[in-house]
């Protein structure tokens, strides 16, 4: 099995309840990025060690908040001896619209592990777009490049959709598979 991180900024625990779901279906560790925006020495050892690392982040005015922002601007040192080069990475995001510009922020956590010189996983599940579907079923909001979650904003984070949930737990073990068969 790769070994795998996923690390993520959660402003109000919806994010961190599908980094759950996204690391169980990894078997992945958690590295919480903190309220001001940093990781532990600890933690940046635990994501050099990795052999895949999946970005989390909730979408904030059609982006990452300035807390992921930040983990990902120090990441620079790291980028300076290639130290991510080859890793395989993979990302996610939500918000409280069903769209609210989610498509965004995937582009700026692929766009980060491609200057990382990483490998991306997409999230490699048919959307669920028939008439039928409901948000009960896996990737009912159709995501493509990465995962894509809408968290309502009345309510906390046990309300997410279980078909967002299931999809989380799907691309886990996807990109934690394709690491795997890297790794060989």
């Amino acid at each position: 099995m790769a070994k795998t991180v996923v690390v993520y900024f959660s402003g109000y625990g919806h994010t961190q309840r599908v980094a759950e779901y996204v690391a169980k279906g990894a078997e992945a560790s958690l590295v919480a990025v903190s309220a001001e925006g940093e990781v532990s020495e600890a933690d940046f050892a635990l994501l050099d060690a990795a052999d895949a690392i999946i970005f989390g982040a909730p979408t904030y005015m059609g982006g990452v908040p300035w807390q992921f922002k930040k983990f990902a601007d120090a990441t620079s040192k790291v980028w300076f001896t290639g130290g991510w080069k080859d890793k395989v990475f993979g990302g996610f995001t939500n918000s409280a619209s069903l769209n609210g510009d989610k498509q965004v922020t995937l582009i700026y956590l692929q766009t980060l592990a491609s200057q990382h010189g990483g490998l991306w996983v997409s999230l490699g599940l048919p959307p669920a777009n028939t008439q039928a579907a409901t948000r009960q079923d896996v990737n009912n909001l159709g995501g493509s490049v990465g995962l894509l979650v809408q968290s309502p904003s009345d309510a906390g984070a046990d309300v997410i959709p279980a078909g967002d949930l299931e999809t989380a737990t799907r691309y886990g073990a996807r990109v934690a598979a394709v690491a795997a068969k890297l790794k060989g």
